[in-house]
């Protein structure tokens, strides 16, 4: 009885090696080939979700586009519940970003389905919206996002204190520019004087507030002089940060327990769970 107990958990261990290989490895033939063909299908369903919204196309195709729509959400459900059983620990990647985002691809469809009645298209409207979650699911095969998000993440405190520096400054010069103009001309207030200053400074400029006095538009002419400036800044933390992540060497291996990721080249064990890769 035991010795069936033990090849059937072999089997079963296999099994989820193999599938898990396929799924999550980006290195086998395998697991290229099922990438490519889960990116084209990525790629498809947002376009069908973009099109639904057109009317004129809408109108026409719109029993195709239901029809395209369950095909996919099908497809992405298969291969949601099949990554669920080829990890160790299934509820680890359900709470994960990408499972979280794996699970909005489709669930709103189902959703749908339980929200009959004409009142309700608004409400059915919005979860066909959500639908989009699906283009998140490309990040991860992006390799090239992890060097991004490692150097995000390197230079996250130098442009937290960056922002604060500069939030002080529209508050300084917002505050100025409400003393100099006043109401009259449209600076009613100082947290609307601050929105002037943030679209200055950003060098966005909407123009749906303007200074009128001289001594207004100099202040003006400095703040548009300092964007130039400010806005070069938080571009050089990153550049710098993204180049030494860059020397890193990062290796594709996905965790077969937890599916964590990022792990380094010539890592033996999982550094978020200590299982073996």
């Amino acid at each position: 009885m035991s010795r069936k107990r033990t090849a059937k958990n072999t089997s079963q261990s296999h099994w989820q090696e193999v599938t898990h290989e396929v799924i999550f490895e980006a290195d086998t033939p395998a697991g290229k080939w099922f990438d490519v063909l889960l990116i084209i299908s990525i790629v498809l369903s947002v376009l069908a979700v973009m099109l639904d919204s057109v009317s004129s196309i809408h109108a026409k195709y719109s029993s195709f586009l239901y029809a395209v729509e369950w095909f996919f959400t099908i497809l992405f459900t298969i291969e949601y519940i099949f990554r669920l059983l080829s990890v160790g620990r299934p509820l680890l990647y359900a709470v994960s970003f990408f499972g979280i985002v794996d699970l909005l691809a489709i669930l709103p469809t189902y959703l749908s389905l339980l929200i009959p009645g004409s009142r309700y298209l608004i409400v059915i409207r919005v979860l066909r919206v959500l639908r989009i979650f699906r283009v998140l699911k490309l990040v991860k095969y992006v390799h090239e996002a992890k060097y991004i998000k490692q150097a995000l993440q390197a230079s996250l405190r130098k442009i937290t204190v960056f922002l604060f520096a500069v939030m002080t400054l529209v508050i300084i010069m917002g505050s100025l520019m409400y003393l100099i103009e006043g109401e009259v001309n449209g600076f009613t207030s100082i947290p609307k004087s601050i929105y002037w200053a943030i679209v200055t400074l950003t060098t966005v400029g909407y123009g749906d507030i303007s200074p009128k006095t001289g001594l207004g538009q100099a202040l003006a002419a400095l703040i548009m002089i300092l964007g130039y400036s400010i806005i070069a800044v938080p571009t050089g933390i990153v550049t710098v940060e993204f180049s030494r992540v860059q020397e890193l060497k990062i290796s594709t291996r996905v965790c077969p327990e937890c599916s964590a990721e990022d792990h380094d080249s010539d890592a033996t064990f999982c550094k978020y769970c200590g299982s073996k890769l």
